[in-house]
């Protein structure tokens, strides 16, 4: 399926474009039979639109905050990296990048607070190139997850997520917001997500940091 690895390579700036490719990915199976059902027109003719109207994403600023978005909810994970930039002499807020991933069935019993931590610490190994060394937000719609990494006792998952997570918390600071207006990160997660290879494009040019406190 050509069509699928050519929009495949553009992933990143396509928000749920698993969930759009699913039932395309299905037929990918040799033990499924080729069938181009209404189904799968559809979906062919969704991730043909979103590949001309996908978001332009901005290129990386080291030099720059970034904000981690970061939600779970049901079967999926999902979290939106952005920055603000001066575009057209005014400052915009944009993505960098999308990911997402489906939920394992041994994570499926975390309660909400574990959920989320556990995605955090995903989100900031999948996102390393771009957050090792610089300064940024994570926004969650969990306003328990701040509370539980602070906590000085801690069962054996939480004290392991606590220590992955230690490295990037000098330069970290998290904010909760409601999952109302918590858009961006929970649209990525509230879907069924499939386990397909994520291309990542990270920015690995070396930079000289600034590090500056958050106001």
């Amino acid at each position: 399926m050509s069509f699928l690895g050519f929009s495949s390579y553009y992933r990143q700036h396509q928000k749920d474009f698993a969930i759009l490719a699913k039932s395309l990915y299905r037929i990918c199976n040799q033990q499924t039979v080729f069938e181009m059902t209404q189904e799968r027109i559809k979906a062919y003719e969704k991730i043909r639109k979103a590949l001309t109207e996908a978001p332009l994403l901005l290129i990386p600023d080291c030099n720059i905050p970034f904000k981690l978005y970061i939600d779970a909810f049901g079967d999926g994970l999902g979290a939106a990296l952005h920055q603000v930039q001066i575009i057209d002499d005014k400052p915009t807020e944009g993505p960098v990048c999308y990911i997402s991933r489906q939920i394992k069935p041994t994570e499926a019993r975390y309660g909400a607070s574990q959920m989320e931590c556990l995605f955090l610490v995903w989100a900031l190994e999948k996102l390393h190139y771009y957050l090792d060394g610089s300064v940024f937000e994570v926004i969650t719609d969990c306003n328990s997850m701040k509370s539980l990494l602070n906590m000085k006792t801690a069962n054996r998952h939480t004290l392991r997520w606590k220590i992955a997570i230690q490295e990037y918390r000098g330069n970290m600071n998290i904010f909760h917001k409601a999952g109302n207006i918590h858009i961006n990160a929970d649209g990525l997660s509230r879907w069924e997500i499939l386990l397909i290879t994520q291309i990542m494009y990270p920015w690995k040019q070396n930079h000289k940091f600034q590090l500056r406190e958050l106001t």
